[in-house]
Formats: C-alpha cells, structure tokens, sequence
C-alpha cells in the first residue's frame, strides 16, 4: 500500500494542538451498538486525535456525543428528512457557542450552514460522487474542504473542492486475531444487491465451503431484496443470523476462513474490508470502487475480476498468513495513521484560512501535556 503524502493530506505552516468540533450523522450512537460504518470511523478518528494531544467536541445523536442532538439516536427513521435537518439545525446552535478551529461534519444537511462560519467546515465524503451527492458537494462550492476516502472515489468526480484523501479505519487492538481459521465463509454488510449477498452464497457453495451471513435488514428495500434473492437460498450450509453485535462481529471476523465481499457496485470504502484484516482473515473479493486500494492481492485477500473467479480464491484464501494480514491492516488501516492525516487537513484549511490555533492563544485550554 501506498502510504503517505496523499493519503494524510498537506502540510500546514501550524502547530500546536487544535479544537475540533466533529459532528456525526443522527442515526446511530458514537460508538455505534451495532451496524453503522461512519459512527464506527468517526468514534475512531475522536479517538485518535485526542490521544494525539487534540481537543474534540463530538455533537451527534445519543451516548458518545459531548452535545446530543437527540438523546436517542432515531435510527428507525433512517432515510427520511426531518431527523437529518433537524440535527443540522440544533448543531449548528452547538456551534455557535464552541469556538472551535476546525469543523468536521460527516452528516449529509450540516454543510448547508458551512458558509460564513468562523471556522472552516472539513468534510469526509462517505458516499457516491457521481450523483447527486456529489451535485450537492459542487453546489457548495468552496464553503466546504472535501476529503476523499479513496482514490476511485476522488477520481470519480475530480472537480469538486477536494483537499486531500484519508482512508477510513479502525482501532485494530480493538479486534481479536486469530492465528486458526475455522472452515465456513464469512458475508457481512447491509442487505441490498450492491453488497451481494447472493452471490456470496453461490460462491460458498460452489467453493464447497459452509456461509454464514450477518448484516442489516431494516428499511423497505432491504427487507425485499432478502426476501426474493436471499433467503431463497439460505439452508443448512447458509446461514443468516441477524445483525451482529460488535461482540459477534469481532467473533465472526477473526474465526472465518475469509470475508466474501463480491460487490456490486464502485463503493468508495468497505470498512467491513480492513475489520477482517485486523482481524487477521483474508478478504476475497471482486476489484470494484475501493477494493485494489484496501487489499493487496495475494497477501491480504484475492481480487478477482469476475464472480466466477471467487470459489477458487477462497480455496487458496488458506494458505495466506494470517500474521501479515494483521500486520498489513496496522500499518496502513489504524487509527493511528487516520488521525495523522485528518490532522494535516486540518492545518492546512485553517492555515489557509488565515487563522491561528485558539489552545495557542489560550494556552490554558490546551490538555496539561501540552501546557
């Protein structure tokens, strides 16, 4: 993997430690129970920044947020208008009285109110470009900075107000890794057809190997795409066991032989991807959006062209090392390296912007380390 100068984002002419405000989307709590790939990278980002000596205002939806905009996250409500507005709304109230030097917004509505902050507003583009999001980025303008989570997502759509690009990631000591494989195949993800959970049981199957699948069903479309293409083939050799807790998930991703991840779409980051390596489990998937950038082919996983290609890949999945594939995830997927190149971005907005570090102007504020 490529580490580096792009990934983490410019240098800046600043030092010193900043104040982040950081807000999340309103669906799920910081760290999230359960599903929920962007609550999980941004309570790993706050994390990381703090250890580095940072001070971070977290404003997201209940427990892990400093200011709540909900006090329960409305996550039976994901996808409707009102819980995203009205969480942009109260946290821009929150912001009014923070001070902050930088703001990170991961929520979809908060960079409407971005032009004519005091501090500039970095934000981490978790989804598609090419389409209307990437519409609504680039009716933004300059009023916000973009950080791409990818390559294949950055060159998607070139023209937007990009600053730089930083991989998402994980706590790898958080996850368990396992030297011994069991048998089965792992699946794990959101239930739609872009994640192909289909497909991965037809390529367990024609590998000989036992599936199990975990992932999230709730909203209308989710629920019909498992109802007509993904239950139809569950049986004794696959199985689906609900959505997993972060205990089951942490189970799952270090006993399987390998994560099937025949995606059917260009995602621009799979964080189910570089969980699997921390835990030291091979990843076997299709070279789709992300995916070549994530996994080194014949060292961390197999990346394959077509879904034909994949029953084989698990097979030789068993003969990767299971001590280089972790080693391969904390070297370029910890959060460590995330919070280094976050910090970079934020020197350079704010130094471009022409301001100076408030822990510098009040050195008080600063953690006693730093005094």
């Amino acid at each position: 993997m490529q580490a580096s100068a792009e990934r983490n984002g410019g240098g800046g002419p600043q030092s010193g430690p900043l104040h982040v405000a950081m807000i999340a989307p309103p669906w799920y709590d910081v760290p999230p129970r359960g599903y929920g790939g962007i609550e999980a990278m941004t309570a790993c980002l706050v994390r990381g920044l703090t250890r580095r000596g940072h001070r971070v205002t977290l404003i997201g939806a209940g427990g892990g947020a400093d200011l709540r905009t909900y006090e329960e996250p409305p996550s039976e409500r994901i996808g409707e208008p009102f819980p995203e507005v009205v969480h942009a709304a109260k946290a821009g109230r929150f912001l009014e009285g923070l001070d902050p030097d930088v703001i990170h917004d991961h929520s979809l509505a908060g960079p409407l109110g971005a032009e004519g902050r005091a501090a500039p507003t970095v934000v981490t583009c978790h989804g598609e470009v090419r389409g209307e999001l990437g519409e609504f980025y680039r009716s933004l303008g300059t009023t916000v900075s973009l950080v791409a989570i990818s390559r294949a997502q950055r060159t998607d759509a070139p023209d937007l107000n990009w600053v730089g690009r930083v991989h998402n990631a994980v706590d790898t000591n958080s996850f368990p890794f396992r030297a011994r494989k069991d048998d089965w195949v792992l699946w794990m993800g959101r239930l739609n057809p872009d994640k192909g959970a289909h497909l991965a049981i037809e390529v367990a199957r024609a590998a000989g190997r036992r599936i199990l699948l975990a992932g999230k069903r709730t909203e209308p479309a989710e629920l019909a795409y498992f109802d007509d293409h993904v239950a139809p083939l569950l049986g004794p050799n696959a199985e689906y066991l609900g959505e997993a807790s972060a205990e089951l998930k942490h189970e799952l991703l270090s006993r399987a032989r390998c994560l099937v991840f025949p995606l059917q779409w260009d995602e621009p980051f799979g964080m189910i991807m570089i969980e699997a390596m921390a835990c030291g489990t091979p990843v076997v998937a299709l070279g789709r959006g992300s995916v070549p950038e994530i996994v080194t082919d014949g060292v961390t996983g197999f990346v394959r062209t077509s879904v034909d290609e994949l029953p084989a890949a698990v097979e030789d999945a068993g003969r990767l090392d299971p001590v280089a594939i972790r080693a391969c995830a904390v070297r370029d997927f910890d959060l460590t390296v995330m919070a280094e190149g976050y910090e970079r971005i934020y020197r350079n907005v704010v130094g471009r912007a022409g301001l100076r570090p408030r822990f510098l102007a009040h050195p008080e504020q600063a953690p006693p380390l730093l005094r």
